[in-house]
């Protein structure tokens, strides 16, 4: 039976088969197809683990930031291959599996106990979709901050229109996140929102993202300003994320488990 101990060898595989991706997707220009095989090769061994470590838990690996790193870290490649497959930016993969290794050596290096118990608030019926939509939507995102940063080392407005698409989509998953949220939290609490320090931190990088798509529906419109926004969000969101945990605020808070 699989547990938390084995993920070092699947993700040094996966991370293996994601920088042979990388590499090869350097190779020529368009699309390279060894870079798409082995970019799925190293995520069909990855959701090996998640599905084989689900099993062995008997629950969704979703409760822990462990856990959710581990799904960030697997929508962050498939974000960066899809990314790859739409406009050919052969350097996508090569950030997406750097941010997506990041996150899985401090899986590495940190290890959590991993219980197969949840708490009354988790066994929902909105625990698994609530908390992978949101992954999903920090990945795209994740891949929108990754062309913001690259469009302004470069000083070129040409990665907005991909941008665009990745935190139109994001935006609607990541709204999807605090729709379900807001149910699951009238099952769980009786309240569909109470301003805890998560939902009021979720609400901002809601706005700010929002903003960002304003700005470029504006005059604006082909500004640096949509660069510096998606950067400002994404910041944002790791604080939703997890930076919210270690503020005084939210020792107290509903969302910590």
């Amino acid at each position: 039976m699989v547990t938390w101990s084995e993920f070092v060898w699947f993700a040094a595989v996966s991370v293996v088969l994601w920088i042979c991706g990388a590499v090869s997707a350097w190779r020529g220009k368009g699309l390279n197809r060894w870079a798409v095989v082995f970019t799925s090769a190293g995520l069909c061994v990855y959701a090996a683990f998640i599905v084989a470590f689900w099993v062995a838990l008997q629950r969704p690996p979703l409760r822990t930031l462990g856990e959710t790193r581990l799904w960030y870290s697997f929508f962050m490649i498939c974000s960066g291959l899809i990314t790859y497959w739409r406009w050919h930016y052969r350097w996508i993969l090569s950030f997406s599996t750097l941010m997506a290794g990041v996150f899985a050596a401090l899986n590495v290096l940190k290890p959590e106990i991993h219980s197969q118990s949840l708490m009354p608030a988790l066994q929902s019926f909105w625990f698994v979709p609530h908390v992978a939509v949101y992954m999903y939507s920090y990945a795209l995102l994740g891949c929108a901050f990754l062309l913001a940063v690259v469009g302004l080392a470069k000083r070129t407005d040409v990665y907005l229109p991909a941008a665009d698409q990745l935190v139109y989509v994001g935006m609607a998953f990541f709204t999807l996140g605090m729709l379900s949220g807001a149910l699951w939290a009238k099952e769980a609490w009786g309240h569909y929102w109470n301003w805890d320090p998560k939902e009021t931190w979720a609400a901002i990088t809601w706005t700010v993202y929002l903003l960002y798509m304003h700005v470029r529906l504006s005059k604006w419109r082909r500004s640096v300003w949509g660069y510096v926004l998606l950067v400002v969000a994404f910041l944002f969101l790791q604080m939703c994320w997890y930076g919210v945990n270690y503020l005084p605020a939210a020792q107290g808070s509903m969302h910590v488990y």
